[in-house]
């Protein structure tokens, strides 16, 4: 089936982001807070990885439509891993985007060591083409709180992303994210008054993103057929019985972040 921006906007699309980008037509997005695999074969603790971490074949198609589907003199923000930053600079180029700015992270714990701890993330603020400075630039240090990867071994906190989307968007606008992982960059364009589209590659992180938005933004929905995904009564990230094994098994506490 083909889809189209209607079917997209407010929802959390399940497939490889760079075939479901091509349904999107050129220039229709505002701004994009991404944060892809990061090349490395990560696993937790507890065994969890994430799909597309070992190939970068989808990096170069993905950046390329990231590009093509994102507004002239708009931005994107992209989390990388250090020690892989050839390779996406190369597909960032490549796609035809400029280095506007560096994001630093800074984490009050370890999530690893080897020569150095490993105890920030990283991101690059990059343009397409030269758009004007924003009226109230971040800073290029943000806060950084655990979220304890409940929900995905690589989640992002919801608080060091509104800063970015408010920065480069104005209210109304549509924030995109191809790899949606559990939906962080989604609920901080909602609770930014954005609008927002998100694209996840793994089925039960898609089904995990869109429960959590609709258990903090829509509540709970009687009516719902039993083969829906049922949002909980309470305004919390919490999920009933009948939304499967995917949300329940997402939901367990983990206890190692990603490097």
């Amino acid at each position: 089936m083909t889809l189209g921006m209607s079917q997209m906007l407010g929802h959390v699309t399940q497939g490889p982001c760079e075939a479901v980008m091509k349904n999107l037509a050129a220039g229709s997005v505002d701004f994009v807070l991404t944060d892809p695999p990061y090349l490395v074969r990560y696993k937790d603790r507890s065994g969890r990885s994430v799909k597309n971490d070992d190939n970068d074949t989808w990096l170069d198609p993905a950046f390329r439509e990231i590009h093509r589907v994102l507004k002239p003199g708009r931005f994107l923000v992209s989390f990388y891993a250090w020690n892989k930053v050839d390779r996406f600079m190369e597909a960032w180029r490549k796609a035809g985007f400029h280095i506007a700015g560096h994001l630093v992270f800074p984490k009050r714990y370890a999530s690893g060591s080897n020569f150095t701890k490993y105890q920030h993330e990283q991101a690059y603020l990059l343009s397409k083409g030269w758009p004007s400075k924003p009226a109230h630039p971040p800073a290029d240090v943000v806060p950084w709180t655990y979220t304890g990867n409940k929900l995905h071994p690589t989640q992002k906190p919801v608080g060091s992303l509104k800063p970015l989307i408010e920065a480069y968007t104005k209210p109304g606008d549509i924030v995109l994210d191809p790899f949606a992982g559990s939906g962080s960059t989604l609920v901080a364009a909602k609770e930014t008054g954005r609008r927002f589209i998100g694209i996840e590659l793994d089925q039960d992180h898609q089904h995990t993103a869109t429960l959590r938005l609709q258990s903090r933004f829509l509540g709970h929905v009687p009516s719902a057929p039993a083969a829906k995904l049922i949002a909980p009564t309470a305004p919390h990230e919490v999920y009933p019985p009948a939304a499967a094994k995917v949300a329940v098994e997402a939901a367990r506490p983990r206890f190692a972040p990603r490097m």
